[in-house]
């Protein structure tokens, strides 16, 4: 609660009025509970409000500068975790019913685990030792169904001046904006989602920025001098070069992986780059953790 209520101080100041400041607060201490079902409706009932106006007012015509907030959001964050990081990209899906949502859309949810009508943000994490916290998030807006109809996009309130952006180059505009902020990331990490989109990592690698990110087994790799598959090139790693790690609790217990890690694109100009393989493990007993990858 001490937490919660620094943080509520730390953005009142972006709400011009009492009113939307203190929607803002049961609003947020709601989303926080673990209700089954988080609407306006079940927001101010656990509030004890009269009703859903104040905070649908809050979400809907209530003056209030999101992306400060979002701001001081990431440094109260950074203050608590401290610095050296990880930041993670990530997108997840929001099951929509209707048409009128901005970027609803049938397509992939990773929440659902299939196809469904939804939006789906991307989300930029910060991780250290003493916890985990969002910093970020990004609205993914599909190219045809959405932004080729600018009538549609203005109902839903979205500006003229956006463009269409994949979800990678959503991630690249999170990651810079953090590390322009002054947050002092020691690594990024990402799904193949992200790992195979070669703008984010020219980006980070622009900005001296250490990477894990995931690439596909067909994915070709310079190894020993020669063009190789990535699964090719984990193949020929020597079996002396495995250990075994945990990878956090799963909900059968401790997920163990075997893991080794090549040397690739030798010939490169502009720093060193390793291919990261891992692979399910029966081992059992406890070891070190894994020293922390760099690209």
């Amino acid at each position: 609660m001490v937490i919660f209520n620094e943080l509520m101080a730390r953005i009142a100041g972006r709400f011009g009025r009492v009113e939307p400041r203190r929607a803002a607060t049961a609003y947020v201490r709601g989303l926080l509970t673990d209700l089954d079902r988080k609407n306006c409706w079940n927001l101010a009932e656990h509030a004890g409000l009269a009703g859903p106006q104040a905070l649908q007012r809050l979400l809907r015509t209530a003056r209030w500068d999101a992306d400060a907030v979002r701001d001081d959001v990431r440094a109260a964050v950074v203050d608590r975790l401290g610095p050296d990081g990880v930041l993670i990209v990530d997108e997840t899906g929001f099951v929509k019913k209707g048409s009128a949502s901005a970027g609803v859309h049938r397509q992939y949810s990773g929440t659902a685990g299939r196809i469904e009508n939804c939006q789906v943000g991307v989300f930029l994490a910060y991780a250290t030792p003493a916890g985990r916290a969002l910093l970020d998030r990004r609205l993914y807006l599909p190219e045809h169904t959405w932004l080729a109809d600018r009538g549609r996009c203005r109902a839903a309130g979205v500006p003229d001046d956006v463009g269409f952006a994949t979800k990678p180059a959503l991630a690249t505009a999170m990651v810079l904006a953090a590390l322009r902020a002054g947050v002092q990331a020691a690594w990024v990490t990402g799904d193949e989602v992200y790992g195979q989109d070669p703008r984010l990592r020219a980006a980070l690698e622009e900005h001296r920025m250490g990477y894990v990110l995931a690439i596909a087994g067909n994915r070709r790799v310079e190894f020993e001098g020669v063009q190789v598959s990535a699964a090719e090139a984990a193949a020929r790693v020597a079996d002396r070069h495995w250990h075994h790690y945990r990878a956090g609790q799963g909900a059968k217990g401790p997920r163990w992986y075997a893991w080794a890690w090549a040397r690739i694109d030798e010939n490169a100009s502009d720093g060193y780059r390793w291919l990261l393989k891992r692979i399910p493990s029966m081992v059992t007993e406890s070891s070190t953790e894994l020293p922390l990858p760099v690209r």
